[in-house]
């Protein structure tokens, strides 16, 4: 699916900002079923590492010490904004580190767009909260998963190649995938729900049992797919 119609940037600053709006609406203690034993805490400590990280990959540079001491959501804040700045201040073109190699700084405009997206997901959930997303947003972090996240898996010996080809079509915008697979042959299996759905069942929070997912075809392959490491 093509996103060249969709700015990162101008949607990860977003993501960013709900993200701190909504880490003040929370207890810190409040559980994160869909990450283990994590907090409202630890979600938001491992983001904003995540920022923190990714700022220094897109510089091409070792990453320094996070600063200590801070408040959850100054903690929060001060990596967003060094991540943001770092991207602005790079553009899209320079040269750093990426999941794939040497690329260009846009791949983390992309990469922590999802990455926040996803959390922000975990966080306002948690909380009881609703969540306000564009379902083109959506759909590009299942083209992220379906072109770059799971073949790199594979890649790097984490899970084998699918044995079987399984298609996902959003219903809510029109785009379809095929996930990566050893069987060039007819899909054996068809996912049909809205794209947010999709990107959700993807990277583990939701599940083929969910009424807005309409499962056509070999439900046993999919959900052997989905036990699998298709993220990091």
């Amino acid at each position: 699916m093509p996103t060249s119609h969709l700015d990162h940037l101008d949607e990860l600053i977003s993501a960013q900002e709900a993200f701190l709006v909504s880490i003040g609406e929370l207890d810190p203690a409040t559980p994160v079923p869909w990450c283990g034993s994590w907090r409202v805490r630890d979600l938001v400590v491992h983001l904003a590492d995540v920022h923190h990280w990714a700022a220094a990959q897109a510089r091409g540079a070792d990453e320094a010490p996070v600063a200590q001491g801070l408040a959850l959501e100054d903690r929060y804040r001060a990596c967003a904004v060094e991540l943001r700045e770092t991207l602005v201040e790079l553009g899209p073109d320079a040269v750093g580190s990426t999941l794939l190699g040497p690329g260009p700084a846009s791949f983390w405009r992309r990469r922590q767009l999802h990455e926040t997206v996803v959390h922000l997901w975990d966080l306002r959930t948690a909380g009881g909260l609703g969540l306000d997303v564009r379902p083109e947003v959506w759909a590009d972090a299942v083209d992220e998963v379906v072109t770059v996240m799971q073949p790199r898996q594979v890649r790097l010996g984490r899970m084998p190649r699918l044995p079987s080809s399984i298609e996902l079509v959003a219903t809510d915008v029109d785009a379809s995938w095929r996930l990566d697979t050893a069987d060039d042959g007819p899909a054996v299996v068809l996912v049909r729900a809205p794209a947010a759905v999709l990107g959700l069942l993807l990277w583990g929070r939701r599940s083929p049992d969910d009424a807005e997912v309409e499962v056509s075809g070999d439900e046993a392959a999919l959900r052997a797919a989905l036990a699998e490491p298709l993220t990091p």
